[in-house]
C-alpha cells in the first residue's frame, strides 16, 4: 500500500463487528472474559480497541513492528527513557524540545541516569562519547528549535556497531517527510498533538519500535508505566491522521513561500529553514526527507523587539506547540524551551530574540500581509 493508502486504510480502518467506517470510541473501562485469560481485551490500560487502531496506524506509516499511544508526547518519551537504567549512559543531541531537556536534568540525572549532549550532526562527535555503560542515541531530526538536520542512516550505524538503541523523534518531519526505521533507527517518537493530530485539539504521544523484542518491553513498559492515551483522544488522533498528506502539501508550500519572503527582509538577520540552499544541512536534508517541513526560526536584526513583532500579528497566533491548521508563533527562550538554562541555552545557539514560526495551511497571501503589516510596525 502507499503512503496516502495507508492513511485511510491502514491500521483498523473499519470495524469488524458492525463494518463502521468509523471505528467507535470504546469507553469501557473493563471487558467481559469468555474464560480467565482468553480475551484479546481486559482492562483499557492493557489494550482498548480504539487506541490499538491508531497505534496500529502509526506503525504502518513508520513502517515499524508495533506502535504505542500515550497521554502526550512527554508520557511517550518518558516511557522510552523508562527502558534505561541507573548507570546507564545515553548520548543526547543538543538541540532538544525544552520539555525532554528538563526530563533529562530534573528527573532522569536524579535517578542515577548519565548523559553527554553533543551535536548529533557531528559523527565524529557522537562516536567519541559512546562508553562502556552507554546504552542509546537520542536525537530529534530536525531539531527543535534550530531545525538542524542530523544522518539518520549515519547515527544508526553508530548505534548498531557499539549494539546500543537510536531513538530518533520524528515530531518536526511526520512519516510524510522521512521514516527513520527505513534509516536504520530502532525507536521512532511522536509529540502526536502536532502534526498527526493536526487540528489543536487532543494531547498525545506516539512511539514506534522497530522489532518485535522492542516492542514487548515497551508494551510492558505502557501497562506498567499507564501513561496511556485515552479512547477519545485516540479516535480524534487517528481521525486526524487520515488528512495528514493532504495538510502536508499545503504546509509545506506555504513555508517555502513564507521562507522566500523572509529571505527579502532587510529586518531579519538570520533564517533557520532546512531548505535553505545556503544551511549547511540543506544537503543531507534533500537526501534525508521528502520535504523540508514547515517550520521556521528566524532572527530579527539587533535593536528591534522581537515580542512587539509576535504580539502586532493578526492572523498568525502567538502559542506555544505547532503542526497545527492554524500559523502559530512563539519565542523559544521565554516559552517552550524557558527550562533550559539561559547559559546552556546560549550555548547551544538558541538566542534570546530567537522567533519559532509553524507555518499553518491558511491562504498564503494573508500570512505574508500578515507579516508584513507586523514589520512595517516594527520601527513605529
Amino acid at each position: 500500500m502507499k503512503f496516502n493508502t495507508k492513511l485511510i486504510h491502514g491500521g483498523v480502518s473499519i470495524d469488524e463487528t458492525s463494518g463502521a467506517m468509523s471505528i467507535p470510541i470504546h469507553m469501557a473501562s473493563t471487558f467481559k472474559q469468555k474464560t480467565i485469560g482468553e480475551s484479546q481485551y481486559e482492562y483499557s490500560r492493557s489494550g482498548n480497541p480504539t487506541r490499538e487502531a491508531v497505534e496500529k496506524l502509526i506503525a504502518d506509516l513508520e513502517n515499524g513492528h508495533s506502535g504505542f499511544a500515550f497521554a502526550s508526547g512527554s508520557a511517550a518519551i518518558s516511557t522510552v527513557f523508562a527502558l534505561f537504567s541507573s548507570g546507564d549512559h545515553i548520548i543526547v543531541g543538543n538541540d532538544i524540545y525544552g520539555g525532554t531537556f528538563r526530563l533529562i536534568d530534573s528527573v532522569l540525572k536524579r535517578m542515577g541516569m548519565t548523559f553527554t549532549i553533543v551535536d548529533t550532526r557531528d559523527l565524529d562527535a557522537v562516536e567519541a562519547a559512546v562508553r562502556d555503560n552507554t546504552t542509546a542515541i537520542y536525537l530529534e531530526t530536525p531539531t527543535n528549535p534550530l531545525l538542524r538536520i542530523t544522518d539518520i542512516k549515519g547515527i544508526a550505524q553508530i548505534a548498531q556497531q557499539h549494539h546500543i538503541l537510536s531513538i530518533v523523534d520524528n515530531t518536526f518531519a511526520t512519516p510524510y517527510i522521512q521514516k527513520p526505521i527505513d534509516l536504520g533507527s530502532d525507536i521512532v517518537i511522536h509529540s502526536a498533538s502536532k502534526y498527526l493530530g493536526g487540528h489543536s485539539d487532543l494531547i498525545a504521544g506516539l512511539v514506534v519500535t522497530k522489532n518485535a523484542e522492542l516492542s514487548e518491553k515497551v508494551g510492558y513498559l505502557q501497562n506498567a508505566i499507564g501513561a496511556i492515551l485515552s479512547p477519545q483522544d485516540s479516535w480524534l488522533l487517528q481521525r486526524g491522521m487520515k488528512t495528514l498528506s493532504l495538510r502536508m502539501q499545503r504546509h509545506l508550500y506555504n513555508a517555502q513561500v513564507v521562507f522566500d519572503y523572509l529571505s527579502t527582509q532587510a529586518d531579519v538577520a538570520r533564517i533557520y529553514f532546512p531548505g535553505d540552499p545556503q544551511n549547511t544541512d540543506f544537503t543531507l536534508a534533500s537526501k534525508q526527507m521528502a520535504g523540508f517541513g514547515a517550520m521556521i526560526s528566524f532572527e530579527l536584526v539587533a535593536g528591534l523587539n522581537p515580542e512587539k513583532f509576535v504580539s502586532r500579528l493578526n492572523v498568525i497566533t502567538l502559542a506555544e506547540s505547532l503542526g497545527a491548521l492554524e500559523s502559530l508563533i512563539e519565542i523559544p527562550s521565554k516559552m517552550t524551551h524557558g527550562a533550559i538554562p539561559r547559559d546552556t541555552r546560549l550555548a547551544n545557539g538558541i538566542q534570546d530574540e530567537l522567533i519559532r514560526l509553524s507555518v499553518g495551511v491558511e491562504d498564503i497571501d494573508d500570512l505574508i500581509s500578515d507579516l508584513d503589516q507586523s514589520f512595517k510596525q516594527l520601527k513605529s
